[in-house]
């Protein structure tokens, strides 16, 4: 492979900022695998944001690239599922598989899409020092003959549709709105875009914690919301806390531990250990795909204390991202933390931002 701009490169990322800013570029935040795709010829390398290649997981990403792209080209994107005309995160995670097998069944039975923002270079061509005025117009006429399931990500630099955008994509499985400066550089691994994302507050159990790896410190509290049956399922976690807080909370959470015996009757005790079929009720202690040597061990609480937590949008029945600590709510009982209290966004079909997309 020969390219003007060669692999690994980090992509360029964004920083958060409250509202849409005025005077931008403007696109969808996709909820996907951000991916940055090397083509010179028949030879085709995708790489992930932290630079390890995502080649051998999407085998059809691939052929979609040798039929679509330029024959020489570095473009940036996101490779995302969609299920029910909405983006469908949970079946992306499965994809990534050791198994060659098991890559090649799920390529056949969730195929991947590629949505495509930025170009990096085309032929001998390295577009990362042109504003991104220039690399979007070359993106739009490199693709212009593009066909499913390879895709131009829509771009506005009218705010009012922008901020349109924020309020209607939500519904679609979109988390939000992404801003870049028309005159911007590329900038690898740089915080030289912005992000702005939606942010809601739920009530919620604190029925666990992890210990931080830096020692005995608490680095997470497991957050958990009631079903109508009465379940309570693991909804995500919050972390983040300053060095002195995640002290305070070892003394504050000391009263709510459980000894090994008192923990067999704790709502997640019956998944304590990882299980290939604890997806219905969604508990800790679940492999990580992405880092199989992590210590994902947790110290059961008796689910009496409520916290309320800042979130930006929902994945299933579990939090998109890491929320963030507000308060504890010592005046809401726990079994008023339901998913009931959560808002459900309109659904907006996909095919309204990306006609024709499957």
């Amino acid at each position: 492979m020969q390219l003007p701009v060669m692999p690994p490169v980090a992509p360029m990322l964004a920083k958060a900022v409250g509202e849409v800013p005025p005077g931008m570029a403007y696109e969808a935040k996709w909820d996907g695998f951000r991916a940055v795709i090397f083509r010179d010829g028949d030879e085709v390398v995708i790489g992930s944001r932290n630079s390890k290649p995502l080649t051998r997981y999407f085998p059809e990403v691939v052929d979609a690239a040798l039929s679509n792209l330029p024959a020489r080209c570095v473009v940036d994107g996101e490779i995302i599922i969609v299920t029910d005309n909405r983006l469908d995160f949970d079946a992306l995670l499965q994809r990534i598989h050791p198994a060659a097998s098991r890559v090649e069944l799920l390529a056949r039975q969730t195929p991947a899409s590629f949505v495509a923002f930025d170009l990096l270079a085309v032929a001998d061509l390295n577009l990362m020092e042109q504003p991104f005025r220039r690399r979007r117009q070359e993106l739009v006429t490199a693709l212009a003959a593009a066909e499913a399931p390879v895709y131009l990500a829509p771009a506005t630099d009218d705010v009012e549709q922008a901020r349109q955008w924020f309020v209607d994509f939500e519904g679609a499985g979109l988390d939000g709105v992404m801003a870049k400066s028309p005159d911007g550089v590329y900038q690898p691994g740089k915080r030289a875009m912005f992000k702005i994302k939606h942010e809601r507050t739920a009530d919620c159990v604190v029925a666990g914690f992890r210990w931080h790896k830096s020692g005995p410190v608490v680095g997470s509290l497991l957050l958990g919301l009631y079903d109508d049956s009465g379940i309570l399922h693991q909804v995500g976690v919050s972390a983040s806390f300053p060095m002195a807080v995640r002290q305070d909370l070892v003394a504050l959470l000391a009263p709510y531990r459980l000894t090994s015996q008192q923990a067999q009757t704790h709502p997640w005790s019956e998944f304590e250990q990882p299980r290939e079929d604890g997806e219905s009720v969604r508990v800790p202690g679940a492999a990580s795909r992405w880092n199989s040597g992590r210590d994902l061990s947790w110290q059961p609480l008796v689910p009496e204390l409520v916290a309320e937590v800042a979130y930006d949008h929902m994945q299933g029945n579990r939090f998109r991202h890491t929320a963030g600590f507000r308060r504890w709510r010592s005046d809401r009982q726990p079994d008023s933390c339901t998913f009931a209290q959560l808002e459900h966004p309109l659904t907006m079909g996909l095919e309204r931002i990306i006609p024709g997309v499957v």
